[in-house]
């Protein structure tokens, strides 16, 4: 690939390129991280300023549409696509696909239903449930998780991963997403269990229609496609 020769190339001629600035506005996704962490480590200059933004749904859209972000991660489905693509045609955004996952629950390798092949609905219901809240567009269509519009008798929200996952931990908690999660980077604490319900998660990420991608947003991409083939052969 033309860009990793560039970024190895530029490794050992440090002096003779200038500072650059890159940035990426995410859900919650381990993966997201990881191919962040890769890129990092092969890029290894003396100076640089990158951003990794884990977020909202509508700021990682504002993120891009103000070229605050190059790449913007984030999930649509049956219910919330319709919605999430209007948005994204009227700030000129373009959605290109990483992923299509089944619903997995992430809960704690201790919780009571740890060793089951599968669980549903019903089976979690005495379990509180953990989602990340929205802020000020906390509507049904920005959530995070899918099946937001289901009435739970426990709820708590967080606005960051590192006390989703202690709360997941603590309190037997949660979550639903992809299952996707990076081995590398979290603890064997947190596990992934598919849920029974006919639903999908269509991962992908946005750019703006009007900027060509940079050499560093091509290589992270690259990455992220990477990572994410590896850890769904291990679902």
């Amino acid at each position: 690939m033309v860009e990793q020769a560039e970024l190895l190339e530029n490794r050992y001629n440090k002096s003779r390129s200038p500072q650059q600035n890159f940035s990426v506005s995410t859900q919650h996704y381990a993966f997201a991280v990881s191919a962040f962490v890769r890129l990092l480590k092969e890029y290894d200059r003396e100076e640089y300023e990158f951003t990794l933004r884990e977020t909202r749904t509508y700021e990682i859209i504002d993120d891009v549409k103000n070229l605050r972000s190059e790449i913007g991660i984030l999930y649509v489905n049956d219910f919330n696509e319709k919605v999430i693509h209007k948005f994204l045609r009227e700030e000129k955004l373009t959605f290109h696909s990483l992923f299509v996952a089944k619903p997995h629950v992430f809960i704690s390798s201790t919780n009571p239903l740890a060793n089951r092949q599968s669980v549903t609905l019903a089976d979690l219901n005495p379990f509180p449930y953990l989602s990340y809240e929205q802020g000020d567009f906390n509507s049904f269509y920005f959530s995070e998780e899918i099946l937001s519009t289901l009435s739970r008798p426990k709820n708590i929200r967080v606005s960051d991963r590192a006390t989703l996952f202690n709360l997941l931990i603590g309190l037997n908690g949660y979550t639903i997403s992809t299952g996707v999660i990076s081995h590398k980077l979290n603890s064997k604490e947190i596990i992934a269990v598919p849920l029974e319900v006919n639903e999908n998660i269509h991962v992908g990420y946005i750019t703006h229609k009007n900027v060509t991608n940079s050499t560093l947003a091509n290589i992270y991409i690259q990455y992220l496609k990477e990572n994410i083939e590896e850890e769904l052969t291990l679902l």
